[in-house]
């Protein structure tokens, strides 16, 4: 994509992207807290005015998020790239494991970014929407793949329970890093496969 290039409030280039934007908001979080971090704090440690920073990220509260469409869209196409023939629990499973998959060198690190997504009350409304539109994706697989609607009752279950293992394997995560948390998402689903079918 194209960086604009602009005069920074510090007399420095601001050469912008989103990335940028991410990295300077998340270390001023770190610093000062999600709820007292202003978009003008934000456009400034980047170097760019604040019309500036509403053409990459709408709100504060859209930047702990990244660039969600896309990641939805990645999303959309791990699913798709299942197997047809791979049964509809093991297609969804493989997905939903593989879309936690973060290079170990991302920046913000995943780790900061879910850590403060999940316990910054600030967040928590907007959040409701973004988990809304992952369990979209899901639920418009199952109806592909069964011939129903998205609003169908077995379409909205898959996309609500792999929301809820998939959060159950963060809090674990985020309590203790030791475990991969693709690992500890595919233990949980996993693990309720096994309880539902009378193994547990």
């Amino acid at each position: 994509m194209d960086r604009p290039v602009t005069v920074g409030a510090r007399g420095r280039p601001g050469v912008t992207s989103h990335g940028e934007i991410e990295q300077a908001a998340f270390r001023l979080f770190a610093e000062h807290g999600f709820a007292a971090t202003t978009l003008d704090a934000i456009a400034a440690e980047v170097g760019v005015g604040r019309r500036t920073l509403f053409r990459y990220y709408r709100s504060k509260n859209d930047i702990p998020w990244g660039r969600f469409d896309r990641t939805l869209a990645g999303f959309r196409a791990l699913l798709d790239a299942q197997p047809s023939d791979l049964p509809l629990h093991e297609a969804v499973h493989r997905g939903v494991v593989a879309f936690n998959e973060f290079p170990e060198d991302a920046q913000p690190p995943h780790r900061e970014r879910m850590r403060l997504i999940l316990t910054t009350p600030e967040l928590q409304a907007h959040s409701v929407l973004r988990y809304q539109e992952w369990r979209e994706v899901i639920a418009d697989y199952v109806a592909r793949r069964t011939g129903a609607a998205p609003t169908d009752l077995l379409p909205r279950v898959v996309g609500q329970v792999s929301l809820a293992l998939a959060l159950s394997a963060y809090d674990a995560w985020l309590a203790d890093a030791s475990t991969p948390v693709p690992v500890l998402i595919d233990r949980a689903m996993t693990g309720l496969r096994d309880y539902l079918g009378g193994g547990g």
